[in-house]
């Protein structure tokens, strides 16, 4: 598998991340342990987490097999902070003793020295950015994160955060900003993908595959096995499950017929070619779902489909 720089820093990743945020609750320790082999297999070195998945629980799956299935050190492990869900209300806290109580907690159960790039989670308005950006300087200075990024931020907090860093010597510049992007929410294209080319981000999109509605599992109904079947993901995929995503996703189908692709392949290689693109991070429940994914490095899909999809993604 390829590789690519993260923005304009020396870290190099598989232009194809693995996402874990089922993992340790709707995937069990057997399905992560095959897609992290068959990810590895395929050139993967990406694995992405944070604290709030599952409330740690993906943390600790991925802290069991680093060392037994994959070499710490062959794997770049980003994790993020300031999400968390207690009693399962979803909270957000961006304080400098929140993010750096979290780290420490993360590292434990990855049961790790350090993170190889460290996230804030999500923007949050009554955490003074300065204060949120000091926790990133004492995780680098620390020694417990070798670099550090934002995710969720909009274009203007991305490219704030980044001004701010690069102001004064010695603070820790940001890397990545990590946000959702597929054919089917291209809202980053208009501030957030600008705003990281100038700033000199690497983009992680999340969600590529549209919450799975792209793939072309639900044209003919909601699987009950699906996420989109589950009490956790209903609402999350539901979003999509509406006429301009049918639209959408019967353009992927016809574009994928075409080319003898499988729609999956078609939204993925749509995402991880756009401009300022480092690596989209996919998400399965089983690694059989993940190897559909990992064959894409060779295929490039022609100008003209390109052309057809954003036209009917368009806004």
């Amino acid at each position: 598998m390829q590789q690519r720089s993260v923005g304009s820093t020396g870290l190099k990743v598989s232009r194809l991340g693995l996402g874990t945020l089922t993992w340790g609750r709707d995937t069990d320790e057997h399905e992560a342990r095959e897609q992290l082999i068959a990810y590895v297999e395929a050139g993967g070195n990406l694995l992405d987490t944070a604290a709030g998945y599952g409330d740690g629980a993906s943390e600790e799956l991925i802290g069991t097999l680093i060392g037994d299935v994959v070499a710490r050190d062959d794997v770049v492990l980003a994790t993020k902070a300031g999400i968390s869900r207690r009693g399962g209300t979803r909270e957000t806290n961006a304080s400098r003793g929140s993010m750096l109580t979290s780290l420490d907690a993360s590292l434990k159960r990855l049961n790790v020295d350090h993170v190889d790039l460290w996230q804030v989670h999500t923007w949050v308005d009554d955490a003074p950015l300065e204060e949120t950006l000091s926790a990133l300087d004492f995780a680098v200075t620390s020694g417990r994160a070798a670099y550090v990024g934002v995710s969720n931020y909009t274009g203007w907090q991305s490219a704030q955060a980044a001004t701010w860093q690069r102001a004064v010597p010695g603070r820790a510049t940001l890397a990545s900003t990590q946000v959702e992007y597929s054919l089917l929410n291209r809202s980053a294209e208009h501030e957030v993908l600008p705003a990281a080319a100038a700033v000199g981000l690497g983009v992680l999109p999340w969600s590529p595959l549209g919450r799975g509605v792209l793939t072309g599992k639900y044209r003919a109904g909601t699987p009950a096995d699906s996420r989109g079947g589950s009490p956790h993901f209903a609402g999350f995929v539901g979003a999509y499950l509406n006429e301009r995503g049918h639209r959408i996703a019967e353009a992927v189908a016809r574009a994928a017929d075409g080319l003898g692709w499988t729609p999956l392949e078609v939204a993925l290689v749509w995402v991880r070619d756009r401009p300022g693109v480092t690596a989209p991070l996919v998400g399965a429940r089983t690694a059989a779902q993940l190897r559909g994914a990992l064959g894409i490095d060779e295929l490039e899909l022609p100008g003209e489909i390109v052309d057809a999809l954003d036209d009917v993604s368009g806004d």
